[in-house]
């Protein structure tokens, strides 16, 4: 190596021979180059990954304060040097251990629950290193970039429609209670509900924040979502700063729009929520929200936005242990042909059809015979009843239409995948036929296939070869 760097070095060939002068037994002090000692860490070797879901910085802000005129001095907490890269990877760890330790769960176990992304790759960074599956109910419009990170900690996705009520039965809420009534030693977590969200906040995050700031601040700021950081944090500031303003920021609404911010749920207060300790609330934009977080990359140089990431540098890792099911064919799959509704038909009549078949959901046609959709009983019941719609409304205003056609031909493997991003698959199934006339035509039968469908194959099959239940 050279003692030194100058404009010449710029000149030199990278493989030219070293001057470097180290030996074994020289004296660091006559070392030509700087020497910085680091203070040793109180923990030389962390157990698991476990333990560094803890005691993240606190870095100054030094421009953006600047700019906007502040003559307060402005800090942040990056919570993205977790391991999984979110503050929720504090409630993973802590629900997993509190539903332990109450004997909820054992080795084996599967852990559902309805999630943004972040909770979940909380949950499955826990999971993995304690030894749970996990599946998780997700919105069609969260990110595939955190899909992928949650397929490679060994997590299954189960995709809800952007499109529901709170109440409905396809709501993420909805389909994760579904599943968790039809899979055997499961549990919903419930991040929304769950004590242990706010407590690890109160017990871990406000304290480190106290720590840093010698005990005093004057102001805290943070987002809601299931409002589990600013109630912990809050409470606890309440308490040691009685002076201190706690700020909560929500989304703003926009009717009619899906809120880009990933996690920000609108529409109810959660459990874990307590408004009582936020002293002022604020509504930002998608807009603004990026703008900003952007600019503490390229300004601050604070990682802190997983957009700017390509989603398609991390490649799905698929494990083919135990996975026989992934080269069989949708139809070996136990399908149930459905009868169709045709997308001018009002509300009221599709509900009194369905309820005359027995049938909680049934595909929409177009006046060409096109498949649009599906519709459901759950959705348009939670529609109505909460003033969305009316019974005269045409059905294809509550039709869910984000979906993929498949054949008896795709196999199971493309079906999951296909069943990663969208609520629902429809199997097209064409047949030449002849009538008695001896004209020949096309018969159309049509089945619904949903995530819930596949885990009921793929748990049945292994079950049936008495083999342990992976890669799903």
């Amino acid at each position: 190596m050279d003692t030194q760097n100058d404009k010449n070095t710029l000149n030199f060939s990278p493989d030219t021979p070293s001057k470097c002068t180290w030996a074994t037994g020289n004296d660091i002090k006559n070392s030509p180059h700087r020497h910085v000692q680091i203070t040793p860490s109180e923990e030389k070797i962390l157990p698991n990954i476990l333990s560094q879901t803890r005691n993240t910085p606190i870095v100054r802000i030094n421009k953006l304060n600047k700019d906007a005129k502040l003559k307060c001095e402005l800090l942040a907490k990056c919570e993205y040097f977790n391991a999984g890269g979110s503050v929720k990877d504090r409630i993973g760890r802590r629900m997993i251990e509190d539903a332990e330790e109450k004997g909820l769960i054992k080795p084996g176990d599967v852990i559902i629950e309805p999630t943004a992304g972040n909770t979940g790759i909380g949950l499955a960074l826990a999971a993995c290193v304690k030894g749970y599956k996990c599946i998780f109910v997700m919105p069609e419009y969260m990110s595939m970039d955190k899909v992928n990170i949650l397929h490679a900690l060994g997590a299954e996705i189960v995709r809800s429609p952007n499109t529901t009520t709170l109440d409905s039965p396809d709501s993420d809420f909805g389909v994760a209670h579904r599943l968790q009534k039809e899979i055997a030693n499961s549990i919903i977590l419930n991040q929304f509900r769950n004590a242990e969200n706010p407590l690890v906040h109160y017990d871990e995050t406000a304290e480190e924040i106290l720590q840093a700031c010698d005990g005093k601040l004057d102001m805290f700021i943070a987002c809601t979502g299931t409002g589990g950081t600013i109630t912990g944090v809050g409470r606890k500031l309440k308490e040691k700063c009685p002076q201190c303003k706690v700020i909560g920021v929500r989304s703003e609404a926009i009717p009619g729009k899906l809120n880009e911010v990933e996690g920000l749920k609108r529409g109810f207060i959660p459990t874990t929520l307590d408004t009582s300790i936020i002293d002022k609330w604020y509504e930002c934009s998608n807009k603004d929200s990026f703008i900003c977080a952007r600019r503490l990359i390229s300004e601050e140089g604070l990682l802190c936005d997983d957009w700017m990431i390509d989603r398609k540098y991390l490649e799905k890792q698929v494990s083919t242990k135990n996975q026989k099911w992934r080269e069989m064919k949708v139809s070996s799959l136990d399908l149930v042909y459905s009868p169709t509704l045709i997308a001018s038909l009002s509300c009221y009549d599709c509900i009194n059809i369905m309820e005359m078949k027995g049938l909680e959901q049934m595909p929409v046609l177009d006046e060409k015979g096109r498949v649009i959709g599906i519709a459901t009983m759950g959705n348009m019941n939670a529609q109505l009843k909460a003033g969305k719609v009316n019974t005269s409304t045409p059905v294809s205003s509550v039709t869910y239409k984000q979906f993929k056609k498949i054949t008896l031909d795709t196999t199971l493997s493309k079906l999951s995948s296909i069943l990663d991003i969208d609520y629902f698959s429809i199997v097209i199934n064409e047949q030449m036929q002849s009538s008695e006339s001896n004209d020949v035509f096309c018969k159309q039968t049509i089945a619904i296939v949903k995530k819930i469908d596949l885990l009921r194959f793929i748990f049945k099959q292994q079950e049936a070869e008495a083999l342990p239940i992976e890669g799903i």
